[in-house]
């Protein structure tokens, strides 16, 4: 028996952030696998980011988390997404050495004061009058704590199907938890189970590289962590592949669909919407002549290359023969093949925006068994949990982002206050504010909070506030500096930009279209403040973007009044009079925190939120009256 303030259950990329915060905030804490290398793993693909995963990636770093730090140690290519666009949805995007970034991520829990990191299968919980109190494992231990974090990923009875052939197991080849899976349902937590998929990995030295469009990363190489700011973290080492399906590709697939696992009736688990495997696309999509691949290395140290965009639940024979109708992949040698894994996962609607368990005190949940999809998603998740975990202890208030704070606040209140029917995606299109949850201020919006809450470090919190000073002095500076007219006007001119009649400031110049900051140091004749890139970018969307961040502050303000009003979680829905039946039995489910949330609730109409506010004014009265 081993004494811990917190136990985490699964070393996935969820249980990583949440075992490495909950140490670094100064508990004991336990961090339990079923098997060491299935830490950090990455049993899909081999990448970290990506168009809004990025932003989630910035703003766990910003927190204190690690991802961000891991991925700029192990990154094989790194890419900007997006670059033609606006941005707010620039998204930064890395190939990673999938065993160097496990190996990594391994080590620096290794050598983390305060956490424990053991291999061992939890197969039941203990709970006590409501409260959690530990963990039993598959060896009769039991591990006692004070909370209980449960990240258990794609291994919660976890089935793996490939054609007609379904068996047990976690992914990767690795034992699903079965046990754990059976007493969940058997104490009546509101399980479900969802789906999703790998493509098959192919033997690089049989594939035609000519036949593929190669696919280079960026010349400049942008970190992930604000702690790498202005260092060299190293240089892109391996290019990537594109190439396409064809005619050919989507008969085969087609006159087999019968026998994959997804269209034989084999598979219950709902797949995600936004990350098909290659039958839904070529089935739903049938005018469509051809769907891109992407052939991503796995590694260094392997010849194994990740067949991007491709999985499926087909029979090996079946794979094998629509993998070799494409170019490029003619004589691929299939080393692991495709297949679908259903796993268990439970009802976010059920968790509170601190991510603990509505029905089990100081239990909380994070990561794939909440329903989402995807590295970042988890690790997301696993932090806040971590986080909200030891304030728990610390009987201090829960971190809870706002959707005006953060893509983590988009993507826990979707999560918790409307709940998902398939395995969630995080998109930029799902948050309100985007030009405000960019990735490039992720720190100025969420470094100095961690900093208030226990979860960002003295010397991150320092970087911090330097980098915030360099960029408010120049700005400040660049919105007064003027030339003379004559000088400003053969500027503009040089630029194609229309001459003015006026004295512009550089700020006002850099508004228009056609100007840049780095423009501007062609008639600066002060010693410019020496800036790093992320600095330097900042500024620039600052100016360039003022008038529009200024529109969605305001709409930020106009939300925050109802976001400000709390609903007390005793409050009783059924007795008030005005609402209708569907939102008393909405709201009493989900226990909105305050009118925000409970406005975003599906079925709480704009009249309910009038009568909750009627309800609130009243209930305001009554307490200054008493008073």
């Amino acid at each position: 028996m081993g004494e811990y303030d917190v136990i985490v259950v699964g070393a996935g990329h969820a249980g990583c952030e949440a075992g490495l915060i909950s140490a670094r905030m100064g508990m004991n804490t336990l961090l339990l696998c079923i098997n060491l290398e299935s830490v950090a793993m990455m049993p899909c693909n081999p990448s970290i980011g990506g168009t809004g995963k990025g932003h989630l990636v910035c703003e766990i770093d910003a927190l204190g988390g690690e991802m961000g730090l891991n991925i700029d140690k192990t990154f094989l290519q790194s890419k900007m997404l997006n670059t033609s666009k606006g941005p707010a949805v620039h998204s930064l995007r890395a190939q990673a050495d999938k065993t160097k970034y496990h190996l990594e991520m391994k080590k620096t829990i290794e050598k983390e004061p305060n956490l424990h990191l053991k291999q061992a299968e939890v197969i039941d919980l203990v709970i006590e009058d409501g409260s959690i109190q530990g963990v039993i494992t598959r060896t009769i231990t039991r591990y006692n704590a004070k909370a209980v974090i449960l990240c258990t990923g794609t291994f919660l009875g976890g089935k793996i199907f490939i054609g007609d052939s379904a068996f047990r197991s976690g992914p990767n080849g690795l034992a699903a938890s079965t046990d754990l899976a059976e007493k969940l349902y058997e104490y009546g937590f509101p399980m479900r189970r969802f789906k999703t998929g790998t493509p098959a990995r192919m033997l690089g030295k049989t594939l035609h590289y000519d036949r593929m469009k190669e696919q280079s990363g960026d010349e400049e190489i942008v970190p992930f962590s604000f702690m790498n700011e202005g260092k060299d973290i190293g240089t892109n080492q391996i290019s990537c592949w594109l190439s396409y399906t064809n005619e050919e590709t989507h008969r085969i697939i087609l006159d087999n669909l019968d026998k994959s696992a997804m269209y034989s009736g084999n598979i219950v688990g709902v797949g995600p919407r936004y990350c098909p495997s290659i039958e839904d696309k070529v089935s739903r999509f049938r005018d469509r002549e051809r769907h891109q691949l992407f052939v991503e290395p796995e590694g260094l140290d392997t010849d194994e290359m990740y067949i991007q965009g491709m999985s499926s639940s087909l029979p090996e024979d079946i794979q094998r023969e629509f993998y070799h109708s494409i170019p490029g992949l003619e004589d691929g040698e299939i080393v692991r093949p495709a297949y679908a894994i259903e796993y268990d996962c439970i009802d976010p609607q059920s968790l509170k925006p601190s991510l603990e368990s509505k029905v089990v005190k100081n239990l909380f949940c994070a990561g794939q068994f909440n329903g989402s999809s995807g590295y970042e998603e988890a690790a997301a998740q696993g932090l806040m949990a971590g986080i909200n975990a030891v304030r728990k202890l610390q009987e201090k208030e829960p971190l809870v982002l706002g959707r005006d704070q953060a893509y983590i606040g988009v993507l826990i209140d979707d999560l918790v206050t409307k709940g998902t029917n398939e395995p969630y995606r995080i998109m930029t299109s799902r948050a309100e504010y985007r030009l405000l949850l960019r990735q490039d201020n992720a720190d100025r919006r969420l470094t100095a909070l961690g900093y208030e809450y226990g979860s960002v470090s003295e010397e991150r919190y320092q970087k911090f506030l330097k980098k915030k000073a360099n960029v408010d002095a120049e700005l400040a500076r660049i919105e007064k500096k003027t030339v003379s007219n004559r000088i400003q006007n053969e500027f503009l001119s040089r630029h194609g930009s229309a001459e003015c009649d006026r004295g512009l400031s550089f700020g006002e110049m850099m508004r228009r279209p056609e100007i840049h900051y780095a423009d501007t140091a062609e008639i600066d004749d002060e010693t410019r403040p020496e800036l790093t890139r992320n600095e330097r970018y900042e500024v620039e969307v600052r100016i360039k973007y003022d008038g529009y961040i200024q529109k969605q502050i305001a709409q930020v303000e106009k939300m925050k009044k109802l976001e400000s009003k709390r609903l007390d979680d005793s409050i009783d829905y059924n007795s008030i009079g005005g609402l209708r039946l569907e939102a008393r039995q909405k709201l009493t489910e989900i226990r909105p925190i305050n009118l925000g949330q409970a406005s975003r609730i599906s079925g709480v109409s704009p009249a309910d939120i009038n009568v909750l506010l009627v309800y609130l004014e009243k209930e305001n009265r009554k307490r200054s009256t008493n008073e």
